[in-house]
């Protein structure tokens, strides 16, 4: 892409999603549900499986471990995806783009910071410096002045941005292994062990094929296809989970109370620290949603989520908790998965309903690859591939040919090779948890570089979510050689 063409269309990018009306709006909402939030949609059908994994708090989990799991997941929910991602992140996008590298981009264009091609130009630089000379700004002076001195500082964020890049795509590997593994794991209940066991894997890797067979077709049409299966997944998962909470256990709600993470870690220690790596698995998709920002716009993905998504997760994820706090005395993890929870008689259609939403939660991080990709190679920081637009109006809805049959051929490698969701989970978790440290390291030099913020209050953002995700990423690498490490791989 010629980059003198491509500022130009993100101008006019911006002009239109500044113009557009609040049917176009709601539409696009509409659409992001098929693609965006597919993958942060199926989290409940293996987060608490996988935070109860590990044999320190397993067999002992007893009602404050399993509320303090489930606060643990409200709080990550909320402070991350919704907080983090959704009302601030999103603001920071680089010409209608999304992204670690997006964020990186946005910097290099107010800052003569950048290694690549495609930097400040000396135009917006010379507005810049007008802009903080008038304000007085002296913080953000001392910021960019150090940042414009030193040629390693500048080295060293490349390459952090770079981090962030290639943990996307690899996450792009691994999300759609870990939903349709996990997806297709109902199948042990409903049949005999032997059987489940050849049919499980060659199920997950023909619907796999299907899914990326699926991506030429584009973002505009997959989304109308995959839209009404998040809807019902959303809904089906919120009315099961309103049910168990009403049947088994109605003062549930006391665990999003933060005491119960206290409690939580205090009891369990160690073994509840290592079990975060777990619960982590909540968010992920958070930032699968900002690598999308290109196909969508910023409203669009906000109303979807904090209208729809996050209500029906935070119901699901309170159902699973009622439900478990009175049959928790099991002999093996895979019955805290999520099929128990779900009424015997509607095993089948949920099952059904839970492959198709898997499928669709591959989506998001598959669409945000491409976006990635395409960023990537505008600045000649990737080989030249063939874009091609899927969409007469949306500039960001692309599909890359290439990129896809790599992704499918390496995601059917690892599914083949692994075969078991506990090693998958354990390589996503540390992926996720890296892209998202990357993240607000960027965002909190974007606050100051680019929003002209007090430094103050981008330190505050770095110290707060920072030191979230270093406690998440700490008990993520502690499993690496429990698959974790193939994500650095």
């Amino acid at each position: 892409m010629d980059l003198e063409a491509a500022g130009g269309a993100a101008a006019a990018h911006g002009k239109r999603w500044r113009g557009e009306s609040w049917r176009a709006t709601l539409l696009l909402a509409y659409q992001s549900l098929g693609v965006v939030y597919g993958d942060v949609a199926t989290s409940p059908l293996y987060v608490y499986k996988s935070a109860f994994a590990g044999d320190d708090i397993q067999h002992s989990a007893g009602n404050e471990e399993i509320y303090g799991v489930l606060s643990f997941v409200f709080w990550t929910l909320t402070l991350i995806t919704l907080v983090k991602y959704v009302l601030i992140v999103l603001r920071a996008d680089d010409g209608g783009e999304g992204g670690t590298f997006a964020l990186y981009s946005l910097i290099c264009r107010h800052v003569r910071a950048g290694l690549l091609p495609g930097g400040g130009t000396r135009d917006e630089l010379m507005e810049e410096d007008k802009v903080t000379g008038r304000r007085g700004e002296r913080p953000v002076s001392r910021v960019r002045a150090v940042l414009e001195k030193y040629r390693v500082l500048q080295r060293l964020l490349l390459l952090f941005a770079l981090l962030g890049t290639c943990m996307v795509i690899g996450d792009g590997v691994l999300t759609p292994a870990v939903s349709v593994f996990s997806a297709v794991s109902g199948l042990e209940l409903s049949m005999e062990k032997e059987q489940h066991k050849y049919i499980e894997l060659p199920v997950a890797c023909a619907i796999l094929i299907c899914l990326f067979a699926l991506q030429h077709y584009g973002t505009h049409k997959v989304g109308f296809l995959f839209a009404p299966i998040v809807c019902i997944w959303l809904l089906c998962i919120s009315a099961i989970g309103l049910y168990n909470i009403i049947h088994w256990d109605h003062h549930v709600y006391r665990a999003l109370s933060p005491y119960y993470m206290y409690q939580f870690l205090k009891k369990t220690q160690t073994g509840g620290w290592m079990s975060l790596g777990g619960i982590l698995l909540c968010v992920t998709g958070s930032e699968a949603m900002y690598a999308d920002l290109g196909h969508f716009s910023q409203s669009s993905i906000q109303i979807a989520f904090i209208s729809v998504v996050y209500p029906a997760l935070v119901l699901a994820y309170m159902g699973q908790a009622a439900f478990i706090s009175q049959h928790h005395n099991f002999e093996s993890s895979y019955h805290i998965g999520f099929y128990v929870s779900v009424p015997e008689s509607l095993r089948w259609p949920v099952l059904v309903i839970a492959i198709l939403a898997a499928v669709v939660g591959s989506q998001a991080i598959i669409t945000g690859t491409f976006s990635i990709i395409k960023q990537c190679s505008s600045l000649s920081c990737f080989p030249g591939v063939k874009l091609v637009h899927t969409s007469s109006t949306v500039h960001g809805q692309i599909y890359i040919p290439e990129i896809n049959w790599m992704l499918m051929v390496l995601c059917l490698a690892v599914t083949i090779g692994f075969r078991d969701t506990k090693h998958l989970a354990n390589a996503q978790g540390l992926a996720v948890i890296t892209v998202m440290l990357v993240t607000t390291c960027l965002m909190s030099l974007v606050i100051v570089l680019c929003w002209n913020k007090s430094i103050f209050l981008a330190i505050g953002f770095l110290l707060f979510f920072g030191t979230i995700e270093v406690l998440y990423f700490s008990a993520s690498l502690v499993k690496f050689h429990e698959g974790a490490g193939l994500s650095l791989c």
